[in-house]
């Protein structure tokens, strides 16, 4: 298995965070999945993208951390038009409640954890 799976692989700080909270509707399940996903294509081929991870909970309750180079890009992304009119329908159609939040990434560092005792025991 790969430890690291699902995690964005980001250069060196000072990078930008965009960190987007939410509380999923019961709406359109498949509709939000196909989106989902169609943003994560769109946002891949976008000047200063870095990287995401997301995750979201039973209860509907999800965060989505996206990775940029510099606010310029956050600012491009929140403009670009494919972007834009999901975001609206997910204002009124796909979210209960939303938060975004942007940040500038000053430290970063992780760690994996090496098993010495195998898979024998």
């Amino acid at each position: 298995m790969d430890e690291t799976a699902g995690f964005a692989r980001t250069p060196k700080p000072p990078y930008y965070a965009a960190i987007f909270t939410s509380r999923r509707s019961e709406q359109d399940p498949l509709g939000y999945a196909e989106a989902a996903q169609r943003m994560l294509e769109v946002a891949a081929r976008q000047r200063g993208f870095l990287g995401v991870e997301t995750v979201r909970d039973a209860s509907g309750f999800g965060i989505t951390v996206s990775y940029w180079s510099d606010e310029a890009a956050i600012a491009a992304w929140k403009h670009e038009g494919e972007h834009t009119a999901i975001r609206e329908r997910g204002r009124w159609l796909w979210y209960r409640h939303f938060e975004v939040r942007v940040a500038r990434v000053e430290r970063a560092y992780g760690q994996t954890r090496v098993d010495l005792r195998g898979d024998h025991e």
